[in-house]
Parts: C-alpha cells; structure tokens; sequence
C-alpha cells in the first residue's frame, strides 16, 4: 500500500460516508473521483436531515408554536455556523441561496439594478476569465446585453494560469466589477487573489470570488480575502444540493437592491409600495431551503472536526502522486498545471486521441467515477482545441489506492482501444 506524507485517517473517514461501500457492475467497490461535480455525505450529514423532518419540520421566522421556533433555531443557528466557517464579520452577511450559480446571478442582478455608485450600465465594464464555470460568464453576458456594459476576460496561457500580463489594460477605470474563480473547477488552478484584488482595488471596481471549488477543500477566510462578494455551494462540501451561499460585506447589502420579491424579505407592505427587511432576509425571499440549510451546518460541522488545512494538506499529497502517476501513462495529456503546486485537487486530462465520453465509460465499467465533458467551462476546451476532458477530482477520504485504480483503468482503456 502506497504510503504519502500528510494523509488523513481515510480508513476512518470513510467509515462515514456508506456509499463508498456501495459495489457495481458485478461486484466493484465504487472509486469516486468525482468530488468537483459533488461530494458524497457522511452519516453526519444524512442524519441531521432525517433529523429535522422527523422531529422539527415547519416553516422559520412565522410561527410562535414549537416546531417553528426548533426550525428557526436551526435554520439560523447554520447560518451561525456558516459565518463562523469563513470568518465572516457578521452573521448578517451571509444569504442563503440554493446554489452558487443563483448566488453569482444574484451579485450581477443586484448590480444591473443598484444606483450610482454601483451602477453598471453602458459607461462601465465588467471583467471575468476564461477559465470560469459558466455560471461565472453567464449571468455577466445578460447583464452586460441588458445594459450595454463592456464584457473583458483575461486569457489562460498554455500551462493553464490566467494570463495577467496585460492586467492594467483588462481593469480600468471604467471597470465596476471584476468576478473570477478561486480555483478552477476543470483544471483546479489556484488563482493569484491578491494580484487580482489589488489592481480592482486601485481602480475602485467591486471583487466577486467563485469559491464553490475553494471552499470544500481549503481555510475560506472571506477578511483575508478582502473581496466584495463570495459565492460557493454546499453539495461539494459535504453538504445537501439544494443550499448555496452568498458572503457580501455589510455596507454593499445594505444599499443593493433585492433580486427576488416576496414574503420573507418585506418590512411592509402596502398596495403602491413596500420596503425591505435588513439583509440577509432582504435577499431570501420566500420559503428558503430549511432542511439543506440544517444539513449544510452539519457538514461545516463535519469538515470543521477535521480541520480544513488537515484536508488541504491531504488533497495536496493526493493531487501531487496523482499528477505524477498519471504522466506516467502513455499519451495522456494534463489540461492544466502538470504540477502539484498552486492547483487544487482535481485534474483534467486527455488520452491520446481516444473521445473522452469512451474512456469515463470504460472506466465506469471497472467500477471508477470520473465526469467527461467540458465541465460547464466550454471556453477552456476551446482555447486548447480540445472537444472535451476526461476530469478526475479527489476529497477529504480520497486514497493513493484509488489513485493506482484511475491509473490501471486508464491503461486498460488504452488497451481496449488498441
């Protein structure tokens, strides 16, 4: 058994998750390497869930009978949890939303409808990247058709960084937002923050980090971060679909104006006009995801026991055998950095000329879960001239065992193709 420095007790912690045990096609131990599209959930997790429908289901913030005060305690208390989680200043700046990518439409809509000096209109632009998801370039596209702002991205160099040598000329004075990933969720390059953030800083533009590949795996610490808004999502931590997040700073949401309208986010209402509630509620409106809240604070729970930076410092172990397992096999090629250093754990690859939807499905066949596609960043495939990737991604209770099987799967796709 290949031994690596840094490993956490994956014997035990896999213990936690029961579908690891699981066995297909004729009697194969699931190898799950597929933690950037969604992690598994441990008992944790699953039993806070059951939990709360069994013993305290009922809606929050309504009700002054038992199972609404419990539910509300709950739903708020993961808020608690969550704000403690990424070292935010106040609990008030964390919104629940039901994913990420409602977490980034959210920012962009708040923007396309604020005042001045928020404002983003036809005198502004808007800057992202190419190696976003495209939940990072979409809901930027339609602001940007709506208001007729300027849409800039920076490039990705051939070793799969964002290209920042023309960074004065991307963010401009004119630039009102600049909204990029934290790391990449196809080819897990970890991204220089501080260079970013700095330059927007200078020139008096907003910051939006997607965090949702960051935030499974790493310390999130939204003050050091030292941006304006934080999106991830809680299915790739541990936690339920269903539940996202949205970190602002106070000031902003207190002068941003709601997206979504509805019961929830009022103070009053009258039938020529209504005002709003203090955030986060002013952005929750309606009946928001109770349960996947609940279980979202269960997984903080969870990966907070552990310690985040034990998990950072077993991915990277991980990470750096398999980058160097995988040049091994003949043909393959890494989209990305080829090495372990600034890259977060998952990585994207292509076998020879063999389609990349043939080789996760042999794999599949030995029992191996890996995604292919272009994993909702289209643009990277095409700058590399690639129609798709083959995408490995590894957690918290992923082992150089599993590593080994990704690694002699691939060889018999290479045989099973000739």
């Amino acid at each position: 058994m290949t031994q690596l420095p840094g490993l956490l007790d994956t014997e035990a912690i896999r213990k936690d998750f029961p579908i690891l045990d699981r066995q297909i096609h004729d009697g194969k131990k699931v190898v799950y390497l597929d933690n950037a599209a969604t992690s598994q959930k441990p008992r944790q997790v699953l039993d806070a869930l059951n939990a709360y429908y069994e013993r305290h289901n009922a809606n929050v913030h309504r009700g002054v009978h038992v199972l609404a005060e419990e539910a509300t305690a709950l739903y708020e208390g993961a808020r608690d949890k969550v704000a403690a989680f990424i070292n935010a200043p106040s609990r008030d700046e964390v919104i629940f939303t039901k994913n990420a990518s409602e977490s980034l439409n959210l920012v962009a809509n708040m923007l396309g409808w604020a005042d001045e000096p928020y404002r983003v209109d036809r005198e502004t632009e808007i800057v992202i990247t190419e190696m976003e998801h495209h939940s990072n370039i979409v809901p930027w596209q339609l602001l940007s058709q709506r208001t007729g702002a300027k849409l800039k991205w920076f490039g990705i160099t051939d070793d799969g960084r964002l290209d920042l040598s023309n960074i004065e000329e991307v963010i401009t004075e004119q630039t009102k937002i600049v909204s990029f990933t934290l790391v990449s969720n196809i080819m897990g390059t970890v991204n220089p923050v501080e260079t970013i953030i700095r330059r927007a800083q200078e020139v008096g533009a907003l910051v939006c980090i997607d965090a949702s590949q960051a935030a499974p795996h790493m310390v999130l610490d939204v003050q050091a971060l030292q941006a304006d808004f934080v999106a991830f999502t809680g299915h790739k931590m541990c936690g339920p679909t269903g539940i996202g997040v949205l970190w602002g700073r106070q000031e902003l949401l207190e002068d941003l104006p709601p997206f979504l309208g509805g019961g929830e986010m009022i103070e009053t209402v009258s039938m020529h006009s209504s005002t709003y509630a203090p955030a986060p509620h002013k952005f929750e409106a309606g009946t928001p995801p109770i349960a996947q809240a609940v279980g979202l604070g269960a997984a903080v729970d969870y990966l907070t026991a552990i310690g985040m930076d034990n998990i950072a410092v077993h991915e990277h172990a991980i990470t750096e055998y398999a980058v160097k397992r995988l040049l091994e096999v003949p043909g393959l090629r890494i989209i990305g950095p080829s090495t372990a250093e600034d890259r977060g754990a998952t990585i994207s690859f292509t076998l020879g000329d063999i389609h990349p939807h043939d080789v996760g499905q042999v794999l599949d066949e030995q029992g191996i879960a890996v995604r292919v596609g272009h994993h909702c960043a289209r643009p990277v495939c095409l700058r590399y001239g690639i129609p798709a990737t083959t995408r490995a991604s590894f957690y918290l209770y992923s082992t150089p065992a599993e590593v080994d099987a990704l690694v002699e799967g691939l060889e018999h796709v290479r045989n099973f193709f000739g």
